[in-house]
């Protein structure tokens, strides 16, 4: 059974935490990277960050807005100031959360499947009178997560530092995976800009196929991209992480073994 997850696979043979946990059960899983991203305004991000006593903490919903620190820090060959550590760190995720740990940060929100969620525990363990919390963010960012905050009376100092493109290599990368593994039985989705470039890839490639695919979302709030898209949400992770992906499609799999063949 083909399974395709629309992602950046992590470096280095067997070192993917998603590749790892579906072959461990049994199941042929292919990473391929269908997203390009485009740094911007880290000057301006090195100065926020430079200035830890003019906040709380930071916000990190995507391992990209963690990266855009790395890199702004980087490029002045300097380590994240260490005021920042005793400060709060919120994330969405499991990724994302192992990508704060890699600054030196103790995040919060690694159970965390959205923005709704988050912007909950951010307002549960934010006390009132604080300073503003630091949110890098990418320019296809959604309102949930500032309008909630917002609504809540907790400030907000947002900078897009990212910018989300198809990856130059997108049909070439799923036609040689086509052309090696054949048309996937499960195609995963990871994100709304994965949803956004990869879905007119993959009607060209395999129009008269997508129909039969059934395609997993690593979240609900992919998973109503996909909607949005015309597509059909055949199961959704209840987290964001290896573990319940896997379970979520398990149960997929189970379910029609039950049903039979249509």
């Amino acid at each position: 059974m083909g399974i395709l997850l629309l992602r950046e696979p992590r470096e280095g043979k067997g070192t993917d935490p998603y590749e790892q946990e579906f072959v461990a059960a049994g199941l042929q899983v292919k990473s391929v990277e269908v997203l390009s991203f485009e740094f911007c305004n880290l000057p301006e991000l090195r100065s926020l960050v430079n200035k830890p006593e003019e906040f709380s903490g930071m916000v990190f919903t995507s391992q990209r807005s963690v990266e855009a620190v790395m890199r702004c820090l980087q490029e002045e060959e300097q380590s994240l100031p260490e005021e920042w550590i005793c400060k709060s760190t919120f994330v969405v995720g499991t990724a994302t959360a192992a990508a704060a740990r890699s600054l030196g940060l103790t995040p919060s929100g690694e159970e965390c499947g959205t923005a709704t969620q988050l912007a909950d525990l951010i307002t549960q363990k934010f006390t009132s009178n604080r300073k503003a919390l630091l949110f890098p963010c990418g320019f296809m960012r959604r309102e949930t997560l500032p309008s909630a905050l917002s609504a809540a009376n907790i400030p907000l100092t947002e900078l897009r530092v990212y910018q989300t493109t198809a990856h130059p290599d997108i049909d070439k990368r799923l036609q040689a995976y086509i052309a090696e593994q054949g048309i996937p039985e499960f195609l995963v989705f990871f994100s709304l800009s994965g949803v956004k470039f990869s879905q007119p890839a993959l009607q060209k490639l395999a129009a008269s196929d997508l129909s039969k695919i059934k395609i997993a979302a690593i979240g609900p709030t992919t998973a109503e991209a996909m909607t949005s898209a015309g597509l059909s949400v055949a199961c959704t992770a209840e987290k964001p992480n290896p573990q319940a992906l896997l379970a979520a499609i398990q149960a997929t799999i189970a379910a029609q073994a039950t049903k039979g063949p249509t």
